[in-house]
């Protein structure tokens, strides 16, 4: 059985957009280096599963994140296939953005946190020092016509500091979008969300001015909840998912982070539900098990593996 059976449910949207993050977040806590031309060909393959928006790497400094340092390299061999507005590049800083914009791409992240350990262990900044940070950098993107997404990490809970207050993610948010973002991608960094509080912080958002179609939603499946969180997201008018092609994927920072949703999970989810994606799910899992050879390990993803033993 390759398709589940179409329910419709009410209340939902008629199609979502799967924001891609397997080439980068699922990619960077990879401890062997992946060779550039098998993280062009994942790339490749995935957009030609029917994945529009793919996040492809990261414009950091190679001493923070070995794995992304081949991203000048990775872009130049993918082409066209790599740049424009549906694939963003994370950037920390303005050095960052300055080899972004040299590599011709047409969209960016940046990456904050709602907490204070969490900002120190990854940006080596408090929460202030980086939205400071990231203000000249979301200026400059702007006026140079890319589209900008801020993630918000740590929005559910933190492995340092426990339980994060509700208040305490808004602002951030809130700060974000001040500096002009175009959307904002909510973090459940270490899984630990569930589908109450996701209702709850949706609510405290849109009660600032930040409707669900501002906001993409990423959760990680730590403790199982990635799909039940996205669905009550989904329920509450959110149409954008961050997803990783065979649930890679983790936190180099959080070791606690687990891999993030599978893409192939959410497609079937969506397609019991009559929600369009827009994704070839036959295409996708023999990508992620392409991959899965690649890394010399099976996927996590639980429809990958049902269809494998089908």
């Amino acid at each position: 059985m390759s398709l589940p059976m179409v329910e419709p449910m009410a209340g939902l949207p008629d199609r979502i957009t799967i924001y891609e993050v397997g080439a980068r977040d699922g990619l960077q806590n990879e401890k062997a280096v992946v060779p550039t031309p098998v993280k062009a060909e994942f790339i490749r393959r995935m957009a030609g599963a029917g994945l529009s928006s793919i996040e492809t790497t990261s414009f950091v400094p190679p001493s923070w994140i070995p794995q992304l340092a081949d991203a000048p390299a990775l872009l130049d061999e993918l082409g066209a296939v790599g740049t424009g507005p549906t694939r963003p590049v994370l950037v920390p800083n303005e050095r960052g953005l300055d080899n972004a914009i040299a590599a011709g791409v047409g969209a960016i992240a940046v990456f904050g946190s709602a907490t204070e350990t969490f900002a120190q262990r990854n940006l080596n900044r408090s929460v202030e020092e980086s939205l400071q940070m990231f203000a000249p950098v979301v200026k400059r993107a702007k006026d140079d016509g890319l589209w900008v997404r801020g993630y918000v990490s740590m929005c559910f809970g933190d492995p340092w500091e426990g339980p994060v207050p509700i208040e305490q993610v808004v602002s951030v948010c809130e700060r974000l979008m001040a500096l002009g973002c175009d959307q904002l991608s909510l973090g459940d960094t270490i899984g630990v969300g569930t589908a109450g509080h996701v209702i709850r912080l949706l609510e405290a958002l849109a009660d600032k001015g930040i409707g669900p179609e501002l906001i993409g939603v990423h959760f990680h499946d730590t403790y199982g909840q990635a799909l039940a969180n996205t669905l009550t997201a989904l329920q509450h008018g959110v149409t954008v998912v961050d997803a990783s092609t065979g649930g890679l994927g983790g936190c180099p920072y959080a070791k606690s982070a687990t891999g993030n949703l599978a893409t192939e999970d959410l497609v079937w989810l969506c397609r019991g539900l009559g929600i369009e994606t827009g994704v070839d799910l036959d295409a996708l899992v023999q990508t992620s098990g392409w991959m899965a050879q690649q890394l010399g390990r099976p996927s996590p993803s639980r429809v990958v593996r049902a269809l494998a033993g089908a």
